[in-house]
C-alpha cells in the first residue's frame, strides 16, 4: 500500500530544515519531473535539474517521494564519464498494469500492458459481437481475470483501455469514460464502462480502431519516431488515422479521419468510398463475376456451393483470374484517390495501409500506390513511404495500451492522483466509482470467469 499524501509530508517535512516541505502545492513540479522521466528526456539527477529548471534541494525531494510511491527507481549506475558514475533515474513501468482490448466485428483481442504501454501478454479468439451485450461483457471480463493469472508477480491493474468499431465521441479532455459511447447497436443499453469500473475498480477508456492501430503504428510499428503519418485500414468501413508533429489528431469531436463517407465516383455512379471501394463493394461485384462468368475461378467456387465473399475474390486475384483482379484494382484506385487528397493537404512522412485485405493481396495494394503516386504533387511524394502494416492483430492492443498510458499521466489527470499514489484515488474517479457501485447493474451482466479455449488449467 502506497503511503497516504499526510504521511508522506510529515516524512518529508523530518528529512531536514533546509528541504522544502511536500505538500499539495508540490502536485506541479511532481507531474513535471515524473513526465520527464517517463519520456527518458532526463535520465539523471542532473539531467532533472536541467530540464525541470528547479533547484537541486525540491529535485532530490521530489525524487524521494516518487521513490516512495513507487513511481521511480534510482537503483541502476549509468557510465561513469571521467568521475562518478550517476545514478539512472528510471520510470518504474511495472507499478501497475494496463488491461486493454479490441473488439472486431468477429473477435476479441485481449492483452496486459505495463504503464509504459508495453504489450506483455496477449490473446485472440473468435466472437460475435452481435450477441448479446451481457454475454460479451462477461467472457471480456473473464479473459481479463485470465490475463491477470497469468503475470509472474501479482500487480493491480490501473486502468481499462478498449478499442472498438465505429467513432468514439471526444471527451475533450481525455479522461476516463463515465458512460459507454453509442458505438455499437447491442451495447446501446448496456452500462459496459459501469461494469468494468465495478469488477475492477479502475477507469476505462475507449477509442475506435482506428485510433487505437493507428497509435500502435506510431509508437512501436513502421512510424515508430515519425513526426507525420496517415494510417489507413480497409475493410467494410474506411477509415483513416492522421498523426500531425507525433500526435495523434481526433479532430473536434473524435471523428477525424471518416474518409468512408467522403464522395467518388466510379462509371458515371457517385456514391462514399465506403460503397464504392469497401469490402461489400469486393463481394458484391465478385459475386456478379461469377454468377455471369466473367471470372472462372469464382464461378467454379459458386458451382460447388460456395460462398463468393472478399477473401475469396482477393485469392482469386493473386492467382490471376482477371476479373477479380480488377476489381481490387478499382478498389485500390479508387482509395488511393481519396488517399491522395489527405496526402496533398498533410505531407506525411509515410502512409500506412492495413486491413485483411491490404495485407493479403498485390492489387488493392498496387492500385492505392499508382493512384496516390500519380495524384499528388511531386514533392509530397519525392519520399513519402507508402507500406503494408507488420504489426497485424497486435496494432490495435498496443494502440489501447498508448491510450491508457497516456491518459494515466496527462498532467490535468496525474496531478489530482499523484500524492495519492495510484489513480484509483482520483477524486473524480473515486466519485463515480461509487456511483457505479450504488447502481443497480444487470445481475446477469458478468459470467463467472472461465479460460479461453486450449489454456492450461
Amino acid at each position: 500500500m502506497p503511503p497516504s499524501s499526510a504521511v508522506l509530508a510529515e516524512s518529508t517535512r523530518a528529512r531536514g530544515k533546509g528541504r522544502p516541505r511536500t505538500s499539495e502545492t508540490a502536485a506541479p513540479s511532481l507531474v513535471d519531473i515524473l513526465n520527464l522521466i517517463r519520456s527518458e528526456r532526463a535520465t539523471t539527477r542532473q539531467a532533472l535539474e536541467r530540464e525541470s529548471e528547479l533547484g537541486r534541494a525540491v529535485v532530490a525531494d521530489r525524487l524521494q517521494l516518487l521513490s516512495d510511491l513507487g513511481l521511480v527507481d534510482e537503483s541502476e549506475l549509468g557510465h561513469a564519464s571521467g568521475g562518478r558514475a550517476p545514478r539512472l533515474v528510471r520510470f518504474s513501468a511495472r507499478r501497475g498494469l494496463v488491461l486493454v482490448a479490441t473488439l472486431d466485428q468477429t473477435a476479441i483481442g485481449v492483452g496486459v500492458s505495463d504503464l509504459s504501454g508495453n504489450l506483455m501478454t496477449e490473446h485472440h479468439e473468435a466472437a460475435d459481437l452481435t450477441a448479446p451485450a451481457a454475454q460479451l461483457a462477461g467472457r471480456l471480463s473473464a479473459l481479463f481475470n485470465w490475463c491477470l493469472e497469468r503475470q509472474s508477480t501479482p500487480t493491480a491493474p490501473w486502468g481499462i483501455s478498449l478499442s472498438v468499431p465505429g467513432t468514439v465521441p471526444s471527451t475533450g479532455d481525455g479522461t476516463f469514460m463515465t458512460a459507454t459511447p453509442p458505438v455499437l447497436p447491442a451495447w446501446e443499453d448496456f452500462p459496459l464502462v459501469e461494469t468494468l469500473t465495478r469488477q475492477f475498480g479502475v477507469p476505462v477508456w475507449i477509442r475506435s480502431s482506428v485510433e487505437t492501430m493507428t497509435m500502435g503504428e506510431l509508437h512501436a510499428g513502421a512510424g515508430n519516431g515519425l513526426r507525420s503519418m496517415l494510417f489507413v485500414k480497409v475493410g467494410r468501413r474506411i477509415g483513416a488515422g492522421i498523426v500531425c508533429e507525433g500526435q495523434l489528431y481526433r479532430g473536434a469531436q473524435g471523428a477525424a479521419g471518416l474518409i468512408g463517407a467522403l464522395p467518388v465516383v466510379s462509371d458515371g455512379v457517385t456514391g462514399t468510398l465506403d460503397m464504392m471501394a469497401g469490402s461489400d463493394m469486393i463481394q458484391r461485384e465478385g459475386r456478379a463475376s461469377a454468377e455471369d462468368g466473367r471470372s472462372p475461378v469464382l464461378a467454379d467456387l459458386l458451382r460447388r456451393g460456395a460462398e463468393i465473399t472478399p477473401i475469396e475474390v482477393s485469392q482469386a486475384a493473386q492467382i490471376g483470374d482477371p476479373a477479380a483482379s480488377a476489381i481490387l484494382s478499382k478498389s485500390g484506385h479508387l482509395i488511393g484517390q481519396v488517399v491522395a487528397t489527405l496526402a496533398n493537404a498533410l505531407n506525411p512522412e509515410m502512409i500506412v495501409l492495413s486491413g485483411t485485405l491490404v495485407q493479403t493481396n498485390d492489387n488493392l495494394l498496387a492500385g492505392i500506390r499508382e493512384a496516390v503516386y500519380g495524384a499528388s504533387h511531386p514533392l509530397v511524394t519525392r519520399d513519402l513511404r507508402i507500406i503494408r502494416s507488420q504489426m497485424g492483430s497486435s496494432a490495435g492492443l498496443v494502440g489501447a495500451s498508448r491510450v491508457a498510458s497516456e491518459a494515466l499521466f496527462a498532467p490535468a489527470f496525474l496531478k489530482d492522483w499523484i500524492l495519492q499514489g495510484k489513480p484509483t484515488l482520483h477524486p473524480e474517479f473515486a466519485a463515480f466509482r461509487a456511483r457505479a457501485d450504488e447502481a443497480d447493474g444487470p445481475p446477469s451482466a458478468v459470467a463467472p470467469p472461465s479460460r479461453p479455449e486450449g489454456a492450461a488449467p
